[in-house]
């Protein structure tokens, strides 16, 4: 029953990867339930089941999470060319669509993104993705390993997770005019507090890169360092939006089976591929635990 099971989550898989990787072809129910390799009568009824979204309302929102990030992060992108990007022929159709979703035109979110509707509606995307990733680990998974001191360029983010977006823009623009690119200077995040604390207000994370050249701390940008030593490492390919279980895996399960004590430095990751240049399900994170 296992195998079976494991099966057809697999199946379930390769159609989220197929709809991550052709965001601008044509969805149709006949293409994805060939990808599953179901009837297209029952594929459907089926995804609906599994994910608790229509085939048709994951991938709209799946392109509109995609232009609403080409939007928010990236300089020069014209309204018209999200539009086409996202699958609308017309830009109005776009616009209206948009506005619907996330109570914003797209050229007033560009400006000025208001990050909680966006949360609220593309909490059950999240949600869906969330049903097949990755939550059982081994300890086969997981390196340790001697890293180096690491000088980084840090941009805090203290307060309710649902404004980080605009802490994350402030963030890469600060890095571009730094010419600070993700493809030269590492982007780690250092979590400095639990991913949903309690009081929303305590959640704290510092978004940094790695740079050794001079650092205008009048900018908000603060200069500090990720020690170097001894760390457990975990990789994490896909749903690297949410690294929480594979953070749970090694306080919970995998450090105290070690019989390695933890070093006084908080959990961080470095993010060494990112959405939306990369496909969702491409996106790679290694995740960090300081030992002694």
């Amino acid at each position: 029953m296992k195998a079976a099971l494991r099966n057809y989550h697999a199946r379930m898989q390769r159609v989220l990867d197929h709809i991550d990787r052709h965001l601008d072809d044509d969805l149709d129910l006949d293409t994805l339930s060939g990808v599953a390799a179901y009837s297209k009568y029952h594929f459907h009824r089926q995804f609906t089941a599994t994910f608790g979204l229509s085939v048709h309302r994951y991938v709209q929102l799946a392109r509109m999470k995609r232009a609403s990030f080409r939007l928010a992060y990236r300089d020069g992108q014209s309204v018209t060319d999200v539009a086409l990007d996202a699958g609308y022929e017309a830009p109005d159709a776009f616009a209206r669509a948009f506005r619907q979703r996330l109570g914003q035109s797209p050229s007033s979110f560009q400006k000025s993104p208001d990050w909680e509707p966006w949360h609220a509606a593309f909490g059950p995307l999240d949600d869906a993705r969330s049903k097949l990733m990755q939550t059982t680990f081994t300890p086969d998974d997981v390196t340790i390993q001697d890293v180096p001191t690491t000088k980084v360029a840090i941009v805090e983010h203290r307060g309710d997770p649902t404004t980080l977006g605009a802490t994350i823009q402030r963030f890469i623009a600060w890095r571009k005019a730094a010419g600070l690119h993700p493809s030269t200077n590492p982007t780690f995040n250092v979590w400095r507090s639990e991913r949903q604390p309690a009081d929303p207000a305590d959640y704290s994370i510092d978004l940094c890169v790695g740079t050794d050249g001079p650092i205008d701390e009048s900018e908000n940008v603060k200069a500090g360092e990720i020690p170097g030593g001894r760390c457990a490492v975990l990789r994490v390919v896909g749903a690297t939006h949410n690294l929480e279980p594979a953070a749970l895996y090694l306080y919970r399960d995998w450090l105290p089976e070690s019989g390695e004590e933890a070093r006084d430095f908080p959990l961080y990751c470095r993010r060494l591929t990112l959405f939306p240049e990369v496909p969702e399900h491409e996106t790679v994170a290694e995740l960090f635990l300081p030992l002694k």
